[in-house]
Parts: C-alpha cells; structure tokens; sequence
C-alpha cells in the first residue's frame, strides 16, 4: 500500500506542472529518496503511465491517465448509479421521478419512477426530446453547458412553444438558466404541458461536466408555495448526494 501511495504522490506533482519535472524534483516535492523515486518512476514509465523525457529534462506523465478516464465514462452506467436513490425519492414523495441525458441535441429520459398518484399524467417522451428548453431536466443540463455547445443544442431543436409559458427566445432562455445556476435547480412551470410543473437539478462529476439531471413533476393542483419548496430542497438533495458520490469516487 505505501508503494501505491507514493506512485500517486508521484502522479499528482507531475500533474500539477505544465513541464517535465527532474527527479531530484519529484524526490525533494514528495518526501521520498532518489533511488525509491527513481525506482517507482521506472515503473510508471514501464506501464506506460509516465514518459521520460530524458535525463536533463525529467519526467511528465503520459496520455494514459486520460485514455483509461475517457474509457471508464464510456462504460459507465448513470441509470445503475442513480436508480437507488431515485427509487427512494419517488417512495418519499409519491411522485413521479426521472432521470435524463442530453444526447448531441436531444433530451433522452433513461430512468422514470411513475407517480404513485393517480391524478398525475406522464408527459409525451417524444415531444420531450427537442424540449430540454421547456423541461426542468433539460433547463438543468442546460444552465452548465459551454456557451458554444448551447449554442449548437438551441440551434438543432429550436425554442418551440408548447404553451403560453414556454421560452422561445435565446436571450430569456439565457437569463433563465443563469437563475438556475444561482439557485441550483430549474423549474418547468406549465413551460412543456399546462397543469404540470416539475423541479430539476443537474448531476455533476468532479470536473463540474454534467452528466445528467434528475427531476420530480407532479400537477400544479398539488403545487402550493409550501410543497414546491419541500420537493425542490428533496431534489436537490438528491442530486447533491449523487454528485458528491461522482467526486470522491464512490460508485
């Protein structure tokens, strides 16, 4: 475990310079003797994790570190990470619960948990997927995407109205998602269908990129000043938990 430990130490001062670091460097900056860091750094370069880059420039680390992290997000599964604590969020609340992506331009709803209420109707999943403008799951991937991706996601779906409260112009749309990104969560207020509302929150890795965003809809019959504050503080819990698990790794 201690050899594992300082080959990290090693990884992380190399990461953290924009230039071949010596050894005499590395050994000085994590507190290990020449011959244990020349030692582990042969080994890191044998692995292909790190590149020496000559005897009088030093060490710096390879492209592998980011191939293996690009290869782990394309395998890894966002509905078996959520589905516990999404399930767990429609038993408490009793309404319905989904999850979705953003895919090139379109909104995709992977996991929905149905409302336990029969009064709730579930919207159309076609109509959704050129509406992240009009849902609370799409406004909140939305708020933390790239200028220049938005731009691009706006530009293939439109700004359709759907009804009276939908936005369809870029600059309200704007202003709309920096309220989301100050508040921490979006809301569709009768923006996709009339007499539905719906309180969503993006989930976030450790590199703030968005991987998705989870979200509650419910009628506004049951949407009293009181109950919105109650389900938005649940969702964003619940987003805030599952980001917090992306960050330190905890799958």
């Amino acid at each position: 475990m201690q050899s594992v430990d300082r080959a990290l130490q090693l990884i992380e001062v190399m990461a953290s310079k924009d230039h071949p670091v010596l050894l005499n460097e590395l050994a000085k900056a994590t507190g290990l003797n020449v011959s244990t860091c020349h030692h582990l750094l042969a080994t890191l370069v044998t692995r292909g994790y790190a590149i020496h880059a000559g005897r009088s420039r030093g060490y710096t680390l390879s492209s592998k570190l980011g191939d293996l992290a690009a290869l782990s997000s394309r395998e890894f599964d966002i509905c078996q990470f959520v589905h516990g604590d999404l399930e767990a969020l429609n038993a408490s609340l009793r309404e319905s619960v989904q999850m979705a992506v953003l895919r090139d331009s379109l909104l995709i709803t992977r996991l929905r948990f149905a409302s336990h209420m029969p009064t709730h109707v579930e919207p159309d999943e076609v109509k959704k997927m050129r509406a992240a403008h009009a849902t609370a799951t799409g406004k909140a991937i939305l708020a933390w995407l790239p200028e220049t991706e938005l731009a691009r996601v706006v530009s293939n779906s439109g700004l359709a109205a759907f009804t009276p409260n939908t936005i369809t112009s870029l600059s309200a749309l704007i202003e709309e998602l920096r309220m989301v990104r100050r508040s921490g969560f979006a809301v569709d207020d009768e923006e996709l269908e009339a007499d539905v509302v719906c309180f969503g929150a993006a989930i976030r890795d450790g590199t703030g990129a968005v991987l998705g965003s989870i979200s509650v809809s419910l009628p506004k019959s049951r949407a009293s000043e009181d109950y919105r504050t109650h389900v938005t503080n649940a969702v964003v819990q619940c987003a805030g938990k599952l980001s917090n698990r992306l960050r330190v790794g905890h799958f």
